[in-house]
């Protein structure tokens, strides 16, 4: 068995994360750290689990005795957090936040649609984020053939869990609710991560704050020399081999793939444009599902390992 800890274990993802360790057939969780939830059982925080486990918030730290740490904590703290603690050695680590998303530090960019080899052979592996995911599967086999030569236009749409647990003004209830609103225009944190992965001259990005809790839409189009047929065996062709990413026959929807670990591709070419649509869900294939995947390549178990979830119908 894979032992696991979890650092920051109140939020979002760390819940799904615990969800999907919980059902994994090889791992078991060994300790799940939270400050502000110590003492208290995983399942009065994270209410989906309950009947699952009796495991408690713990504060204590023993990275000695687990195989893997996941780092679920906010942006910034895990650099802050190998200041102050040793690693051991052997200690395989996935981090969740974007500190080590450059590959500072011997990190391992942790999208396995392109970068598989190295993360199965990888001690520390810094999880992608959630839009990035979404928008760089779009792209990905355009740019593995040379083709992505032109500017990109993105729109993609993001659900309130995106936004962490802690309330805020853009995330309550009654602001969020029949509500869009635009966001980072240009300069969203994840365009460092998405052009350091395409070959693409220029990303233009607009991300929207939606008024759903879960799920990412991205809408992506660019010039493209290939014919819709041509496009779609490009594509095909390119994630074969991978077990979550599927280029679907028609029209995609978040519904079709919230409370899993796929990405759904919807492929058009308009004039010289290729559009592709991207859906995830964004605390599965954009967070914690892309976690346990990355966890499972780099134990050298088969990428589905606990991941085999079904989207609901309604």
């Amino acid at each position: 068995m894979i032992r696991a800890g979890i650092i920051g274990g109140a939020g979002y993802t760390a819940g799904e994360l615990i969800r999907l360790l919980l059902n994994h057939p090889e791992a078991e969780i060994s300790f799940v750290h939270s400050e502000s939830s110590a003492g208290k059982l995983l399942s009065e925080i994270h209410e989906g689990i309950y009947g699952d486990t009796d495991l408690r918030f713990t504060p204590e730290i023993c990275l000695d005795g687990i195989d893997v740490l996941f780092l679920c904590s906010a942006h910034g703290a895990s650099r802050a957090f190998w200041e102050s603690h040793p690693r051991p050695e052997g200690l395989k680590v996935v981090d969740l936040a974007q500190d080590f998303r450059d590959g500072s530090c011997g990190y391992v960019y942790g999208l396995p649609e392109c970068n598989a080899a190295a993360i199965r052979g990888a001690e520390s592996v810094a999880n992608p984020g959630c839009f990035a995911t979404a928008i760089q599967l779009s792209l990905l086999p355009l740019s593995a053939a040379g083709l992505l030569k032109s500017a990109v236009q993105v729109t993609a749409i993001t659900g309130s869990t995106g936004a962490g647990a802690r309330p805020g003004p853009t995330t309550h209830f009654s602001w969020r609710s029949g509500n869009i609103s635009a966001y980072k225009i240009f300069e969203h944190q994840h365009l460092a991560e998405i052009r350091r992965t395409l070959a693409s001259p220029e990303i233009h990005f607009i991300p929207l704050r939606g008024d759903f809790p879960r799920g990412i839409f991205a809408a992506v189009h660019t010039e493209c020399p290939l014919d819709e047929a041509a496009a779609r065996k490009l594509y095909e062709d390119y994630y074969a081999s991978a077990p979550f990413t599927f280029v679907a026959p028609g029209a995609v929807d978040l519904k079709q793939v919230t409370g899993t670990n796929k990405c759904l591709l919807q492929l058009e070419k308009h004039g010289d444009r290729l559009v592709v649509c991207s859906v995830i869900d964004n605390l599965l294939k954009g967070a914690s599902g892309q976690a346990v995947q990355n966890m499972n390549l780099m134990f050298g178990l088969p990428e589905t390992s606990g991941l085999r979830l079904k989207a609901t119908a309604f």
